[in-house]
């Protein structure tokens, strides 16, 4: 016999309603995806990037380490991994000066053969193997160990010229007062140029850096800058035919007795390479003093660690050329094409190396976005690297570290006047047009 189940109705014993029923999942996705930001490129000589480039620097980096912009014709290049790749890249080349002289107006080009000339010979624009055999004619006078002979003398401008702009108390410009002068002084010294030669040595290449770093616009700033250069060459050819008479203490002297000037390059080799110096070391030195005293001054924890423990004012210029250095990028031409990181790079290609965001890669240095005089590791590429790496790096330190040296120990009240800086708009350096200070 089987059994028959009757249902039964069980009445509610309360008049509460029953729970709803729950609702059935859907049966499919919602239809509007889940994106990230778009990004959205922006001109580096925008003012605000340039008043500021790191945040879109970063956000270029997090979107293609290597990139190509529609709007600057070349790749950035802005990841420390890609970025050092490139400079080891034999077919990134440094020879610029084409483009540069491309660029000149119409009707200033029939002064720019010789100009262009003598920018051919700076080792900053050549290859391998003519940059090695450059190079190595200055190699043994740039070395750590012959600038530290100049270290006395070095710390003794610094405390006169301090001791008469800096005073105690006043309110000043870090930059006209210091940043500027000093390595001016300290390179023509270095050079062997004389004081009274000052004024015109260091209008001469300002009026270069316009040319080399894009100030010029207007075909008459073009004509006074190819001007400069030519007086500039023929200046330092005197100069070097005076030393080759009567050797004095310094760079020509030196490199002279060598030998290898008219061995293993020609004498105009030789001035054109001292051009070069002339320019770059004054405009570097003085952009890597004003950028670090900024750093140190915008950050009381990092200034009272530094004037807590001097011997960290090495460490400050090296954190200072990583986190803000004297200058964003360099670029290089492609003499045929290549690989970048999965990029394909066709010859005659630009590529901006950004150093300014390489120095910030996360994937490289932990918590990148902060200025840091204790970071373990002080290695960056603000000096350049490989065959590029700035000869004249040993120089711009000491003189770097002697200014911050005096300033955190010999000022006690050292404070900025305002925060609001301005920049020079460029494309390659990372120079304030002022920093006010109260001594």
């Amino acid at each position: 016999m089987t059994a028959t189940l009757e249902p039964t109705t069980l009445e509610p014993t309360t008049l509460e309603p029953a729970a709803p029923a729950p609702a059935a999942p859907p049966t499919t996705l919602p239809t509007t995806p889940l994106t990230a930001p778009v990004f959205t490129e922006r001109y580096l000589l925008d003012p605000a990037v340039n008043a500021d480039p790191y945040p879109y620097l970063n956000a270029l980096r997090d979107h293609a380490p290597v990139h190509w912009s529609p709007l600057h014709r070349a790749w950035l290049v802005t990841g420390h991994a890609q970025l050092v790749g490139a400079l080891r890249e034999p077919a990134a080349s440094a020879d610029r000066v084409g483009p540069l002289r491309d660029a000149v107006p119409e009707g200033a080009r029939d002064s720019a053969e010789r100009a262009f000339g003598t920018l051919s010979r700076w080792m900053v624009f050549t290859d391998a193997p003519d940059h090695r055999r450059l190079r190595q004619v200055f190699q043994e006078q740039f070395s750590a160990r012959a600038i530290n002979r100049y270290r006395p003398l070095i710390e003794r401008v610094t405390r006169a010229l301090l001791t008469r702009r800096a005073v105690p108390g006043r309110v000043g410009d870090l930059i006209a007062d210091v940043a500027k002068p000093l390595p001016a002084l300290v390179f023509a010294r270095w050079l062997g140029v004389p004081q009274q030669h000052h004024a015109s040595f260091w209008y001469w290449n300002a009026k270069v850096g316009e040319l080399v770093l894009g100030g010029a616009q207007e075909e008459r700033e073009y004509r006074t800058s190819l001007q400069s250069l030519v007086n500039l060459e023929e200046y330092l050819a005197d100069l070097v035919g005076k030393r080759r008479a009567d050797p004095q203490d310094d760079l020509i002297s030196a490199v002279l007795a060598g030998g290898q000037v008219g061995d293993k390059v020609t004498e105009d080799e030789f001035v054109g390479m001292l051009t070069q110096m002339a320019f770059a070391g004054g405009e570097t030195t003085s952009n890597l003093i004003a950028n670090a005293a900024r750093a140190l001054l915008l950050d009381p924890e990092q200034l009272a660690a530094v004037r807590a423990d001097p011997g960290l004012v090495g460490a400050a210029v090296e954190e200072a050329m990583r986190f803000d250095g004297p200058s964003k990028m360099s670029i290089r031409l492609a003499s045929r094409d290549f690989e970048l990181s999965g990029a394909r790079v066709r010859a005659g290609d630009r590529l901006f190396l950004v150093t300014a965001a390489a120095n910030r890669d996360p994937s490289r240095y932990p918590d990148p976005d902060r200025f840091q005089v204790t970071r373990a590791d002080t290695a960056h590429l603000g000096f350049g690297f490989g065959a590029h790496f700035c000869i004249g790096a040993a120089l711009a330190r000491l003189v770097a570290r002697s200014v911050l040296g005096f300033l955190v120990t010999e000022y006690p009240g050292l404070r900025l006047e305002g925060d609001r800086h301005t920049w020079q708009p460029s494309l390659l350096n990372r120079s304030l047009t002022a920093l006010p200070v109260r001594y």
